[in-house]
């Protein structure tokens, strides 16, 4: 009796897009892969800044998010694992930018503002 091997390339990611609600990833072989973003809580959390600001490497395998410390795979989304961190660690996250987010209030409060008006005379 012989076996048949079928080897199937990794997926590997094209472009990325994301909404207030999910995560869209387009694969090279033309799929796109939708998940929802609360999956992924530090996602889910961050700002549309943060979460417009990642990197596609390894050949398109991985996704990270620098400004989150998030990091993805296609395999893993293609498998529809979500994140495995676990409630300390995302509370312990959370908190650490809500003083962050404070620190960098409280800059910008006591930068002077500037005139945007001409002075009359």
């Amino acid at each position: 009796m012989s076996s048949l091997i079928v080897e199937v390339p990794e997926a590997r990611a094209q472009s990325v897009k994301l909404t207030s609600e999910a995560l869209a990833v387009d694969l090279v072989d033309g799929r796109t892969i939708i998940v929802p973003l609360i999956w992924f809580p530090r996602l889910w959390h961050g700002s549309a800044q943060e979460r417009t600001r990642f990197e596609v490497f390894g050949d398109g395998a991985y996704i990270h998010w620098p400004d989150l410390d998030e990091d993805l795979t296609v395999a893993g989304l293609l498998a529809g694992r979500r994140s495995g961190e676990s409630p300390q660690s995302l509370t312990k996250w959370l908190t650490s930018r809500e003083g962050k987010q404070r620190s960098e209030d409280a800059e910008v409060s006591n930068k002077p503002l500037q005139r945007t008006a001409k002075r009359r005379r």
